[in-house]
């Protein structure tokens, strides 16, 4: 009996007449799933029924019946850029002969052969399509669409958000951002939290005790993300600053604004962030200076915040927590350990070294038997 899980669901599956028959049960008790596989192998077995074909379908036609209407059904009100991604991935995938294909047939070649085609684009670009197809399968094979999930490679050189502000980097900026941008920016860089989770923060989910506090996350890409952040001064001044000046509501949206969503949007954050280095540079021109601050995306906040924990001995599992990462993976990004740092790491083991500690016990044992 060979059954397996996918999420909460058994599956089962064996080889019949050297074909592969896998089915879901749509059961979560694993008693109950072998006795189906038991009883489908049996139902075969007598020619009561035979091999279920699955129906062919094009990566296109998959794309727009299936594909899209999941992704505007899950993304659009949360994660409207998300939504935008995987669109403009999809609309990039059907303009390629890779459209055409059955997606029982996709495989590594044919998502190379794509990046080869669009090899103009930057790297990013391209895997934007190659990103879309691997969700795209994903689902497919969650939903018995496609009996395996293919393994697709990225294109390489895509650029990592690497950049780490300086402090007068930070300071400079800050002094540049109009309100509310500058609270918003102040937040990220002293908890690195997400742009989306910043602007997104309710005063139900921020608890200001005295002179400190915490604020909690309960949505995100995955359930890493749900997590409790400690408020370092900083932030917890602007959190109760900007809680005076709208009166102290007991709930409701920490950066409102007139829009669907009801609080601030990337859109205008984006408008704030140019404004800020726009002015940045032209006081640097007045001065007849190179700007101090090169332009950098919002995102770089986040990057520098959870690079100072690293540098200041947070461990990569714990950064990984407080980032609300899922892989350890995405986390190691953050962590630039230096030859100084590497001295530190040492300099924290016992003062007894293993050898010493061998050769001793080696001396205790001689001196024992004799």
């Amino acid at each position: 009996m060979a059954i397996f899980k996918r999420g909460r669901i058994y599956w089962y599956h064996f080889i019949f007449n050297g074909q592969h028959v896998q089915e879901s049960t749509k059961q979560r008790n694993p008693r109950v799933a072998r006795q189906m596989e038991a009883a489908h192998r049996t139902a075969l077995a007598k020619c009561e029924v035979g091999i279920r074909e699955r129906k062919s379908i094009s990566l296109r036609e998959f794309l727009k019946q299936d594909f899209l209407p999941y992704v505007e059904a899950q993304f659009k009100e949360a994660k409207p850029s998300t939504l935008r991604y995987y669109q403009y991935g999809t609309e990039a995938l059907q303009g390629t002969a890779i459209a055409d294909l059955n997606i029982s047939e996709i495989t590594d070649q044919h998502a190379k052969q794509y990046a080869a085609k669009k090899a103009k684009l930057s790297p990013s670009t391209i895997n934007c399509g190659l990103r879309t197809l691997r969700r795209a399968l994903s689902l497919a094979y969650q939903w018995d669409k496609l009996e395996r999930m293919p393994k697709l490679s990225l294109a390489k050189g895509e650029r990592q958000r690497e950049r780490v502000l300086t402090d007068a980097e930070v300071a400079l900026y800050l002094e540049a951002c109009p309100q509310p941008w500058k609270d918003a920016a102040t937040i990220m860089l002293g908890t690195g939290l997400r742009p989306s989770e910043v602007l997104s923060l309710r005063w139900e989910r921020i608890h200001l005790n005295g002179s400190r506090g915490m604020l909690q996350i309960t949505e995100g890409k995955s359930r890493a993300a749900r997590r409790i952040i400690p408020l370092v001064p900083v932030v917890y001044n602007a959190l109760k600053a900007r809680w005076n000046a709208q009166g102290s509501p007991p709930e409701g949206w920490t950066f409102p604004a007139n829009g669907q969503c009801g609080h601030l949007g990337r859109d205008t954050i984006k408008t704030f962030h140019g404004k800020a280095l726009a002015a940045i540079a032209e006081e640097a021109v007045k001065e007849e200076k190179e700007t101090p601050v090169k332009p950098f995306p919002p995102y770089t906040l986040r990057h520098t915040a959870l690079t100072r924990l690293a540098e200041a001995g947070c461990d990569a599992f714990t950064l990984a927590r407080i980032a609300g990462h899922s892989s350890i993976t995405i986390t190691q990004r953050y962590c630039h350990p230096q030859a100084d740092a590497i001295e530190r790491a040492f300099a924290k083991l016992p003062s007894v070294t293993v050898a010493e500690n061998v050769a001793s016990t080696g001396l205790e044992t001689i001196a024992s038997s004799s």
